[in-house]
């Protein structure tokens, strides 16, 4: 997953191809961001919220984003908090995480303008066209800057879905082979049965090149595919690697599914340290916690004071392991994620009981809220009033249109087109905030995509959208 989307030869999102957009209706798909400013508007609202709650801080707020995509949510974002302007003169910066060169640049248009880019230690940087806010591109989370004294709030929207997985399948206990050793006497019997060749193992299942004649291990539930062909499959390892020993040991939750065979489950360790890194960032680190020699995140500062917030919206199960979630996305529909590598979006769903797992070993001084679904949590924010605020300055619009047209020989038409203008625009505002809520399958995102917010140990005082309320 990482090479196809990644790789600076030909990856998904690092490789710029000329008349070709991965994003919105003439791309491979659409975004929250994308459907509706209104979604980008209440997310800034929630930070505005947190930002309240945690004592309006004067000094050290950062934001961070992990894969903002082409800039928009971040742009509705620093919009709206642009209005709270004690919050954002408390901003000291903007921390764009992205990989993409050709996606860095459509965000420094979009957020900058024409403003300079200039190359800095951590990545590179430019002036925000709101509040002449600094915006810096990383490549990494590694590389921003991690001090105890800052408060950073933190997004992750559809990031954690395209980072890579480990797929691995539960196998029967099988006998040893019957070995033999000949000695001078007598030949001796050497099979012996162990106590772990006689429990389940756990198998990964790799990429490896499709043959004809092969049975190829679906990655997907889906029998609906577009574009049956495929370079690659999933093959069974044959034996036990690694990888399999390890990775479904860190959570207990595998272990009951381990005894059935044929129990398949996805685990994406690179998540459980980005979430972890959220965590330490917000809450220091946990004291039983330890930085390997060899870990290539350093040691996170000791944070006297927790504080700041994670919101990571994605799609995946609440409760569940996820697994066979593996899907390729191109053009709107759904295809083998084993072909046309590089060409093709790939994506898996969300552990979003692993992410809590990980950011509460990270640090004892966070709570985890949610997931919630997303349409509950953009009610609870007043999705709903905003829809309805948008709605009262397209009438004043249209007012104040209509009483300049109506000076016109055509007048009445001039006021007709202005209306019917109108109409059209609430419309799109409607359908983009009932697809945004709706539950209903196939039609809308609010039951598929969840939210979950990591914010400072509070006694379990809930945030907003999450059961919680907002005092100004």
């Amino acid at each position: 997953m990482r090479q196809c989307l990644t790789s600076p030869n030909g990856g998904y999102y690092t490789t710029h191809r000329e008349g070709r957009d991965q994003f919105g209706t003439k791309g491979d798909f659409v975004t929250s961001p994308e459907i509706s400013q209104v979604f980008g508007e209440l997310l800034g609202v929630w930070l505005v919220a947190e930002w309240m709650l945690q004592g309006r801080k004067k000094h050290g707020v950062e934001i961070i984003e992990v894969g903002p995509g082409r800039g928009t949510l971040m742009q509705d974002v620093l919009r709206t908090i642009s209005n709270f302007k004690s919050l954002a003169s408390s901003i000291e910066n903007v921390y764009l995480v992205e990989a993409s060169p050709s996606l860095r640049a459509t965000q420094k248009e979009l957020l900058c303008g024409d403003s300079a880019l200039e190359t800095v230690s951590a990545g590179y940087r430019s002036t925000s066209r709101y509040a002449g806010l600094p915006i810096t591109w990383c490549e990494d989370i590694r590389f921003v800057p991690n001090e105890a004294d800052k408060t950073p709030f933190i997004f992750a929207h559809e990031f954690f879905d395209a980072l890579p997985i480990h797929a691995f399948q539960s196998v029967p206990p099988s006998p040893l082979p019957t070995q033999t050793l000949a000695t001078p006497t007598s030949p001796i019997s050497l099979n012996r049965t162990t106590s772990e060749a006689q429990k389940p193992q756990w198998r990964e299942l790799l990429v490896t090149p499709a043959a004809e004649s092969s049975t190829m291990i679906s990655s997907t539930s889906s029998s609906n595919l577009k574009d049956p062909k495929a370079e690659f499959q999933l093959t069974l390892a044959k034996a036990s690697n690694p990888s399999s020993l390890l990775l479904p040991t860190l959570s207990p939750r595998y272990k009951s599914l381990l005894a059935t065979p044929g129990s398949t489950i996805e685990i994406s360790p690179e998540t459980h340290s980005y979430v972890a890194e959220f965590a330490r960032r917000i809450g220091g680190s946990h004291p039983t916690s330890k930085t390997s020699s060899s870990s290539p995140t350093p040691p996170a500062p000791h944070k006297t004071e927790a504080s700041g917030a994670a919101l990571i919206l994605d799609y995946g199960p609440a409760t569940t392991i996820p697994n066979s979630t593996l899907r390729g996305i191109r053009a709107h529909q759904l295809v083998s994620p084993f072909s046309n590598p590089g060409e093709v979006d790939l994506s898996a769903d969300v552990d979003f009981t692993g992410l809590v797992e990980a950011a509460l070993n990270a640090s004892e001084r966070v709570e985890v809220h949610g997931p919630v679904e997303q349409g509950v949590f953009l009610e609870q924010l007043g999705i709903q009033d905003r829809m309805k605020m948008l709605f009262k300055g397209l009438e004043k619009e249209a007012g104040n249109t209509a009483q300049a047209v109506n000076t016109a020989e055509d007048g009445q038409t001039g006021q007709n087109v202005v209306t019917e203008d109108i109409e059209v625009r609430k419309k799109s505002i409607r359908e983009g905030v009932e697809r945004l809520t709706s539950r209903i399958p196939g039609r809308g995102m609010g039951t598929l995509y969840k939210a979950l917010a990591i914010v400072p140990e509070r006694s379990g005082k809930r945030p907003v959208g999450f059961g919680g309320g907002m005092s100004v």
